[in-house]
């Protein structure tokens, strides 16, 4: 399979919701979340169209060397006024398929995402795991980040 030398981040394209659902279902949580019906419900797509029309959002994927979509990754680019009217970077549903994980796939999606960031105008990136995600906070502090904030959730 394919390490991360052979990855090419892009856009995701329509045509990625599929597997990038099934991404996002393949865990515990994820899968008491998703709805992985064929065809999808239109929902994502709904989802998908507002994403791809967001001029501060960025839906991407990681494709392996044979067109393989491996992971994904949501960034936001948020304008605020603190920090001295910073903007920052927030990435969200970071996702690696199973069977490639442990390879930098995840790395490589999240070095990207701060260098976009970065590149946006962001004085800092933020980023969201759920607290039962152990494995995914180890991987997060390896790559610099460190615990700041307590989230809190109110779903709908």
């Amino acid at each position: 399979m394919a390490g991360s030398s052979s990855i090419t981040i892009r856009r995701a394209r329509r045509d990625d919701v599929g597997v990038i659902v099934a991404m996002l279902a393949d865990d515990p949580l994820g899968s008491a979340r998703e709805r992985l019906e064929d065809p999808l419900p239109p929902s994502y797509f709904h989802a998908f169209e507002a994403l791809a029309n967001a001029s501060r959002i960025q839906l991407v994927v990681a494709e392996d060397g044979a067109g393989a979509v491996v992971g994904c990754l949501q960034l936001c680019i948020l304008p605020g006024l603190s920090s001295q009217g910073a903007s920052r970077g927030l990435i969200e549903d970071v996702r690696v398929a199973t069977h490639c994980r442990s390879r930098g796939i995840g790395e490589r999606m999240v070095q990207w995402a701060i260098a976009e960031a970065r590149a946006r105008g962001c004085k800092l990136v933020e980023l969201l795991t759920h607290n039962t995600r152990v494995d995914a906070q180890r991987f997060y502090a390896r790559l610099g980040f460190q615990p700041s904030h307590v989230g809190m959730t109110l779903r709908f």
